[in-house]
Formats: structure tokens, C-alpha cells, sequence
């Protein structure tokens, strides 16, 4: 009983959209821990000090996301866009 009193079906959404950002934040957490050339988890690579690799960073800055954005049109809605903005 106490449950059904606490959880109600309006804020199923709002579970949804903070689950989904802690998912954005969690991967782009990994992303940093796992593939920044600037960061240094391992003992021996963090005596390494400040490296000048400008080619590794290079590759990490220019990601699969931003290469296939690129040469798109800032829109998040294309279509609808397109119908509301087109006289015909």
C-alpha cells in the first residue's frame, strides 16, 4: 500500500527524462575516462606530464557524432520545418 502511495503514474515521465540524462552524463563521463588524451588513470602514464600530442586530441575532438553533423543543417525537426517554411 505504501508503495502505490508514493510512486504515482504522473511522474513516470519525469523517471524517464532524468534517467535519460543521467545516461547522457554517465556516457559522456566514460567517454572522457576512457578515450581524453588528456587524462591519465594509469600510474605510469601519469608520470608522463604534459605530452604534446596534438594528433591524439585531434582524433579525439573530431568524433563520429560531429563528423556526421557536419555538413547538416542545424534542425532538429526537418520536416515540420520544411511544411511550415515552404509557400505552396
Amino acid at each position: 500500500m505504501a508503495s502505490s502511495k508514493w510512486i504515482r503514474p504522473e511522474v513516470y515521465p519525469l523517471f524517464a527524462a532524468v534517467g535519460v540524462v543521467v545516461g547522457i552524463c554517465s556516457l559522456q563521463l566514460v567517454r572522457n575516462i576512457c578515450t581524453n588524451p588528456d587524462v591519465r588513470v594509469s600510474k605510469k602514464n601519469r608520470g608522463a606530464g604534459v605530452l604534446e600530442n596534438f594528433e591524439e586530441g585531434e582524433n579525439y575532438k573530431e568524433h563520429r557524432v560531429r563528423k556526421f553533423v557536419r555538413g547538416r543543417r542545424p534542425e532538429v525537426m526537418p520536416s515540420i520545418n520544411k511544411f511550415f517554411s515552404d509557400p505552396e
